[in-house]
């Protein structure tokens, strides 16, 4: 009986573990590009970019706690205003769970609002999952700091 637990339990981790020995480092550089991506995407206002990175069940809540579904994030990111210059991301960590990743960092926005300069500092979680070769955004959420 104790054997037979033994194997239920290797079977079931096994998926797992090969999941992970894939490369986890590929899998977190890969998602730091496709983070970079992003942010490239929305100063550029690139909604081809945008719809490779955001999945159709994305759940986004802006710094201010505006509720966001996948359609009003792009129309957000289309509207003429704001208009973003730069966005950097000043850090990363990306934690893997199989075939989701949760990245969580800082960012830095500067550009322009109805002809006056902003400047945002935020902080970020975003929720990725893997869907066959690629990974997906689900969830966003980022809260201003100083």
């Amino acid at each position: 009986m104790r054997n037979m637990r033994f194997v239920f339990l290797f079977l079931l981790v096994l998926p797992l573990h090969a999941q992970h020995s894939v490369s986890p480092g590929a899998d977190q550089s890969r998602l730091l590009a496709l983070e970079n991506a992003w942010n490239q995407a929305v100063q550029q206002k690139d909604r081809i970019a945008l719809d490779m990175l955001i999945g159709p069940e994305l759940v986004y809540v802006d710094y201010d706690g505006k509720l966001m579904d996948r359609t009003a994030y792009l129309a957000s990111v289309q509207s003429p205003q704001p208009r973003p210059e730069r966005i950097i991301n000043e850090a990363m960590n990306v934690h893997l769970y199989g075939a989701v990743a949760v990245v969580n960092g800082v960012y830095r926005e500067v550009g322009t609002k109805n002809g006056k300069p902003y400047s945002l500092r935020e902080r970020f979680t975003d929720t990725w999952i893997r869907h066959a070769e690629s990974w997906v955004c689900v969830a966003s959420h980022s809260t201003l700091i100083n």
